[in-house]
C-alpha cells in the first residue's frame, strides 16, 4: 500500500506540474502584477526544480501536511476533513443499498435461471453498467422534481430548514449529527434529499453485484458437494443460504471492494449534478481552478480509501472461506 501511494504521488505530482497553467498566477489573482506573481511562485516553492518540489511535498506529507489550497486559501487537510465525511456518508449508503438489493436479486436469478424474471433483471443489469451516471442523475431530476414534484432537485436540505433548524456539526456526517442533536426535521430532510443521489450512484454497482452473485451461485450450485447434500435430503434453505451462498460470497466481496472505489469516483459526477457538498464537488472546483495541492490531496485520499477497503475485503475472505489463510 505504501509503495502504491508513493507511485500515485509521483504520477499525480508530475502531471499537476506539467499541465499548461500557472498556479502562482491563480494564487495571486487575475489582476496581480508580475512582482506579486513572482512572490507567490516563491512562496509556493514553484521556483525550485521539480524534484526539489516533490521532496518538499513528501516532507510535508510525512507530517500530515497536504499543502495549502490555491482556491480556498486553506490547508488541504482541513478542506478534506470538512468535505470528505459528506462523500463517505453518501458512498456508504449507496454501497449498502447496492449490497442489500443486489445480492438477493442475484440469488433469485440463479435459482430461476433463464426464467422471465432472470431475463428482466439481466436487462436491468446491462442497462445499469451502460447508462452514464450523470445522464441518469439528470433524468431522475427531470422525472421526480420537474414532472412529478415529489422529490427535491439538489442540495442536502431546503433553505427554510437550514434557517429554522440549523444542523450543529459534530462528526461531519449529516445523518449521525442529526441523530446526536435530535434534529428530527433536518434528519427527515437529509434522508429525502439522499434518495435520488443514492439511487443514481448505486444503480450500476447494484447491477454488477447482482450479476456476480448470480454467476457465483450458479457455479457453486453445480458443485458435487451441493448435489451430495441434495441427495442426503437437506432442506433447500440450508443448502442455499448456509453452504452455497457462503462459498459464492468470496468473489462477490471482491467486487464489493472494487465497487467502493467506483462509487468514490462516481461521487465526483453525482455531487456536481445534485449539488452535494462533498469531496467530489470540491475536486471539480479544484480541477477547474488548477488547484494542484487540492487535486493531489484528494487523489491520495481516494487512493488510500480504495486500498484500505480492498485490504479489509482480503481479510474478510479468510473468515468467509476457511480454506483461505494468510
Amino acid at each position: 500500500m505504501v509503495i502504491v501511494l508513493i507511485g500515485i504521488s509521483i504520477i499525480t505530482f508530475t502531471i499537476a506540474r506539467v499541465v499548461p497553467s500557472d498556479p502562482a498566477q491563480a494564487w495571486a489573482g487575475p489582476r496581480a502584477k508580475e512582482e506579486q506573481v513572482a512572490e507567490a511562485r516563491k512562496m509556493l516553492g514553484l521556483d525550485k526544480p521539480l524534484y526539489m518540489q516533490y521532496l518538499m511535498y513528501m516532507k510535508g506529507l510525512i507530517h500530515g501536511e497536504l499543502g495549502r489550497s490555491i482556491s480556498t486559501k486553506r490547508e488541504v487537510s482541513y478542506d478534506i476533513k470538512l468535505f470528505f465525511p459528506h462523500t463517505l456518508e453518501l458512498t456508504a449508503i449507496a454501497l449498502l443499498f447496492a449490497i442489500m438489493v443486489g445480492i438477493p436479486l442475484g440469488i433469485i436469478c440463479a435459482l430461476r435461471r433463464n426464467s422471465i424474471l432472470d431475463h428482466f433483471f439481466r436487462f436491468v443489469s446491462i442497462s445499469g453498467v451502460s447508462i452514464p451516471i450523470f445522464w441518469l442523475g439528470i433524468m431522475l431530476q427531470i422525472l421526480f422534481f420537474q414532472k412529478l414534484g415529489i422529490l427535491p432537485l439538489e442540495g442536502v436540505t431546503s433553505f427554510q430548514t437550514q434557517f429554522n433548524h440549523p444542523l450543529e456539526r459534530i462528526t461531519g456526517f449529516f445523518i449521525l449529527d442529526s441523530l446526536l442533536t435530535r434534529n428530527w426535521v433536518t434528519l427527515k430532510e437529509v434522508l429525502i434529499h439522499m434518495i435520488l443521489p443514492v439511487i443514481c450512484l448505486s444503480y450500476s454497482s447494484l447491477a454488477t453485484i447482482m450479476r456476480m452473485t448470480r454467476s457465483s451461485m450458479l457455479e457453486v450450485l453445480n458443485k458435487e458437494f451441493i448435489k451430495t447434500e441434495k441427495a442426503y435430503g437437506l432442506s433447500e434453505k440450508i443448502i442455499i443460504y448456509k453452504h452455497c451462498l457462503r462459498n459464492a460470497l468470496v468473489p462477490v466481496t471482491s467486487i464489493i471492494g472494487l465497487t467502493f472505489g467506483y462509487l468514490l469516483g462516481g461521487d465526483v459526477l453525482i455531487e456536481s449534478v445534485f449539488s452535494w457538498p462533498g469531496i467530489g464537488r470540491y475536486t471539480v472546483n479544484a480541477i477547474m481552478r488548477v488547484d494542484y495541492p487540492a487535486i493531489m490531496g484528494v487523489t491520495l485520499i481516494y487512493a488510500f480509501s480504495y486500498m484500505l477497503i480492498n485490504f479489509i475485503v482480503d481479510i474478510l475472505h479468510a473468515y468467509i472461506d476457511p480454506r483461505i489463510t494468510y
